[in-house]
């Protein structure tokens, strides 16, 4: 069994409204998912040391991440052959009765990993406000490797995160 099929097994049987056989997804906890690594290889937790803010606002739609300024090269862990790193963040909105989904994602710019202090980073994913589904919002870095001014991703997925920053259900 995945790890995630085995994570959203267990806000299944967290949930107390109903008996065994009849549980499901909603009367879970779903904000047991926060801190799910998709990655186990190349966690968050283990790749990014700069503080952020993770927010869901429900009544606006906006599922954000927030840095502060922070330097690449003291604040990340690079795999060898790094060159430059990718912040990304999405957003989404999961109705599980009607089996559908709104998702939204935003990305940095490709930031050099070196000693210079990069700017703060927002990243914003707008969806639709006032949504009634359980709002998820992830966080993560891509690797690049830049070779004659172009930047290509980095082929090992061991290094590139993903986790369940936030949840809302």
């Amino acid at each position: 069994m995945s790890r995630l099929t085995t994570a959203m097994m267990e806000v299944v049987k967290a949930g107390a409204t109903n008996t065994r056989g009849q549980r499901n997804i909603l009367d879970g906890e779903l904000e047991m998912l926060e801190g799910f690594e998709f990655n186990v290889h190349g966690q968050l937790s283990s790749t990014f040391y700069s503080p952020y803010t993770a927010t869901i606002n429900r009544v606006t739609g906006a599922l954000g991440i927030a840095i502060p300024a922070f330097i690449p090269g003291n604040m990340v862990a690079t795999p060898d052959g790094a060159t430059h790193l990718r912040l990304v963040s999405g957003g989404a909105a999961v109705d599980f009765e009607a089996g559908t989904f709104e998702v939204v994602t935003s990305q940095s710019a490709d930031i050099p990993i070196n000693q210079a202090q990069i700017a703060a980073q927002n990243l914003l994913n707008q969806l639709t406000a006032n949504s009634t589904s359980p709002l998820f919002l992830v966080f993560g870095i891509q690797f690049y490797q830049q070779v004659n001014l172009v930047n290509y991703p980095l082929k090992n997925g061991n290094y590139n995160c993903l986790a369940l920053v936030r949840v809302l259900g």
